[in-house]
Formats: structure tokens, sequence, C-alpha cells
């Protein structure tokens, strides 16, 4: 039987790219298709997880325009997948915002971009995790019978330990390597897309009921964003709606795993288009049958019940699916363990990316020689996640509603930075290639880009407010604002802290600054403690 040191730096393959300066991290190649990615990335999205979550604060702030703020999130959504299809095309690397805004802006920009992808991730492995405890103690009670099962969700010690276990199970899937995240995924991927789409049709079936009182038919007015009644509403109900969508990009940071593609188009980039038009139908139409058998009470399953808001299917399930309803529970409990397993995918490659290029500690960069994942990168990521769910159990009321607000601003953070990068990468080249790459490497990307950022300075700004989210706060201040700035002033620190330690990253002399019509990199030298 084969040993492994673990302790030792997995040897590497430094092929250089010298047009990019991208290089090989020791991932296995050629091990995920078109279908695989897609699958992979509807888990990480995790449909039915993210709209218990999504909808209720969505509904809070924007009310009957739910479905037209979902729809509305969809189109800086497509813009920045246009930028990072071109990005993705030209420098195919696993570390995708970090990499990238670095090439664009430098290190110092591409750090930020890294980090802001981190947080992120962590942030929602957090609340994944959250939500997969309430879920498995509402499936124990339906199917026990006895409804008060589902308290035990409620016990903050019992809550945490549990979650814990959760983060430990998708962590030790995901470090098996991914073929084995692959498999586990095809099987929750069609269970809770299946019980979703029933449960669509049962809520508009519901809502046409004469017995539902709260139901109504769809109006045009719902899918109207002019119709919301301020632009701080607006910023809030897209940074929700940001959230709901965000996880797509995960497809690309495969890009070094994933098989050859036949045609112009990468594998990894054909999937993640595929990915984004089925995400946009699945959450309008299920923001429309939700608020439309719901409605907007204040009580019972109205969406402006704070009770409710934080998790509204659980609160739907048996109004709307009967007998039925233990299907929709064990939907959204294997979506939100799926998406814990999957979501690891992005932090775990974004730190290795980040380590091969000496802007993280070396010892982060580890591949485990026999299973091939970055299992040093996937077990911090497990342990942070893990450590910010436990305290912010603690300090807020309602953690799952905050970290969601918290993590949509995150998202608009580097999703941004990320999108200008392409415009500002191929500002030189795009013009020489045509109206059609000026439109989608230049115009496009920079719209969404600045409208992201636009929503993130917006939102971090009325997240200030105690009444914020929802209206945890600390000495006054908002919890959602406390956690956005202390988040990324964290980043700023460990990024000073890292350029001290290793200044050669910082220094552009790994990885440089520059754009699409340079014939080389600068990166010419990694026999620096880097093989």
């Amino acid at each position: 039987m084969a040993k492994y040191d673990l302790n030792a730096p997995a040897p590497e393959t430094r092929t250089l790219d010298s047009v990019t300066g991208i290089s090989k991290k020791g991932l296995p190649s050629g091990t995920v298709g078109v279908l695989g990615a897609l699958v992979i990335g509807i888990s990480t999205c995790a449909p039915a997880y993210t709209l218990t979550a999504a909808i209720g604060p969505a509904a809070s702030e924007v009310g009957y325009q739910t479905p037209a703020i979902f729809l509305m999130g969809f189109i800086p959504m497509l813009l920045v997948a246009l930028g990072y299809r071109a990005l993705n095309s030209a420098m195919p690397d696993s570390g995708t915002s970090f990499t990238w805004a670095t090439r664009a802006f430098g290190p110092w920009v591409g750090w930020m971009a890294g980090w802001g992808l981190i947080a992120a991730t962590v942030l929602v492995l957090s609340n994944l995790a959250g939500i997969a405890v309430e879920f498995l103690f509402q499936s124990l009670g339906i199917l026990l019978n006895d409804p008060s099962i589902a308290d035990i969700a409620g016990n903050k010690f019992i809550n945490i330990a549990v979650c814990l276990a959760f983060m430990a199970i998708a962590t030790y899937i995901s470090f098996r390597g991914m073929t084995s995240t692959k498999v586990f995924q095809y099987i929750t991927v069609i269970f809770q897309m299946a019980v979703l789409v029933w449960f669509i049709i049962a809520m508009f079936m519901g809502a046409a009921d004469p017995a539902n009182a709260a139901g109504q038919l769809p109006e045009l007015s719902w899918f109207n964003p002019f119709e919301v009644d301020s632009f701080s509403a607006f910023a809030a109900g897209i940074a929700v709606s940001i959230f709901v969508y965000w996880g797509w990009d995960t497809v690309l940071t495969m890009g070094e795993e994933t098989k050859p593609s036949k045609g112009r188009i990468s594998t990894e980039s054909k999937a993640a288009m595929i990915l984004v038009a089925i995400l946009v139908v699945l959450y309008v139409g299920t923001a429309a049958a939700t608020v439309a058998y719901a409605g907007l009470g204040d009580t019972g399953t109205g969406l402006n019940n704070s009770a409710i808001a934080e998790n509204v299917f659980a609160a739907l399930a048996h109004p709307v699916m009967g007998p039925a309803a233990i299907l929709l529970s064990l939907a959204i409990l294997v979506s939100a363990l799926a998406s814990i397993n999957s979501t690891a995918i992005s932090p775990a490659r974004t730190l290795l990316a980040m380590s091969h290029y000496k802007a993280l500690p070396a010892s982060i960069k580890r591949i485990h020689p026999k299973y091939k994942s970055p299992y040093v990168a996937l077990l911090w990521s497990s342990i942070v996640a893990s450590a910010f769910y436990a305290v912010m159990r603690f300090i807020s009321e309602d953690v799952l509603w905050d970290t969601i607000t918290a993590l949509g601003m995150m998202v608009c953070f580097y999703y941004g930075i990320t999108a200008l990068a392409s415009p500002w990468y191929f500002r030189k080249t795009a013009r020489r290639e045509g109206v059609g790459s000026v439109i989608s490497k230049i115009v496009l990307p920079a719209i969404g880009g600045i409208l992201l950022l636009v929503v993130f300075v917006q939102t971090t700004i009325d997240s200030m407010n105690p009444d914020f989210g929802s209206g945890s706060n600390i000495a006054g201040i908002g919890l959602v604002g406390i956690i956005g700035v202390v988040v990324l002033g964290l980043g700023v620190v460990l990024m000073f802290v890292q350029a001290k330690a290793q200044p050669e990253f910082f220094r552009g002399q790994v990885l440089s600054r520059a754009d699409a019509s340079d014939d080389t990199s600068a990166v010419d030298v990694f026999d620096d403690g880097l093989n």
C-alpha cells in the first residue's frame, strides 16, 4: 500500500504560459465535462436552499416586485458572465477573480478581489450549514410526526454541534477529489430540481384556489423594477438577488480540471452560460409563485412575517404540498448539504492559486498526492466558516438573514472588480477583433461591474443603520454593516502582513500586471522557492 507524506508539498509541474504568466498547480486535468460542470454549478447555487433563504429578505425590501428584483439581479450577472468568459478564455486559472484582477490592475487590487471571493464563500458556507441544521430537524419532525423536534434547531449548542458535523462531512467529500464530488452532486441535483419544480407548480395552483385568502394571480407590475419605492430598497433587493445567482462562477474555477472543448468556447464557459440561463428562469418563476401564493401579510405564511423571513419554505412546505412536504424538506436539506460540498471548491482553489503565486503562505498550496485535491485550503475554508457561524449564532437574532445580506455585499465587491478587469485587460486588442468583441469584452462587462460596485457602496452605507437586515445591531450600528466593514478590513490587514512576509508577489515579480496585447509575461522567474 502506497504511503504519502502529507506534510511535504506535492511536486508541481510548472508549465509557464509565456503570454499570460499562468502556470499549473497540480490539479488533475480532463476530469469534468460540460454536464458535470453544469451539475456542480447548480449544486453550488443550490436553488432550493437559496430560494428559501432569500425570498423573505427580498420581499421585505421590495414587496410585490420580488420577481422583478430577481430579474434585475440577473442582468448584472449576465454582463459579468461575459467578462468572466472572456477572461477565462484568455487566462484559464483556478484563481479566477484573484488572478485576473492581478493581471489587469496589479497585485494589491488582485489580492482584495481574491479576498472578497474567499470571504463571500466563508459567509455562505456558514449559512448553508445553518439551513441544513434547520431542515434536518424539520425533516425528522415530519417523519416522526412530532413537530416539536423541529424546535431542537433553536438550541444554539445543538445547532452549532450539528452544523460542525455537516461541515466536516462536506469537507471530507471534497477532500476525496473532483470525481467523488461530481457523483455526489448528480444524485442531489436531480432530486432537488424535481421537487422544486413540483413545489412551484403547486404554489401557482394554490394561488388560484379560492380557499387561499392570501392567494392572487401574478400581475405584470410584479415584474417592473420601476415600481420599487426607493433606490435604497432597490439596492438592498439587488444585493439579495445577487446572492441567489452567486456561485455560478465556481464552474470557472475548474478551468484547469475540465475536458478540452471542441469549439472556440471552453467547456467551463459553456457550462457557466447554460447555468445562468437556467437560474434566471427558475428564480423569477419561483419568486412569482411564492408571492402569488403567500402574499405580503405580516402573520402566518405572509412574506412580511419576520418569524419566517429567513426560511420561507419551511413555513410553506405543508400548506402547499400537504403530506409530500417531507420531500421539500429533504430537498432543501440535501441542497444545502450538497452546496456546502460544491461551494468549498471555489475558496479552496482561490486559496490554492493565491498560495501558488506567493500571495499567501506556501503551506496552503499543498495538493493531496492521492486524491489531487487542495486539502490544506479546503481545511482552512471549513474551519473559518465553522468558527464564523458559531460566533454569529450567538450575536445575531437572525444569523441566516444577516449573513445573506452581508454575503450579497461581498459578492458585489469582487464581482464588480472582476467584471471591470475584462475591459481593462482587453482594451487594446478588442477593437482590432471587431465590434462584437468590443461589446462583449469591454462595454457590457464594464456596465455590469459599475452597477455592482454602485450597489456595493449603497448597501454598505445603508447597512450601518441599526434597522437594516434583521435589525440586529451592536452599539446602534447595523450588524450587517459591521460584518461587511470588519471582513474587508481584515482582508486589508492580512494583505499588508503577507506583503511584509513575502513581498515578491506585491512587487509584481511573480504575477505581473499586463494586458492582452502583451506578447510575453513578466512572470519569468519560478526558481526562487516556487518549485
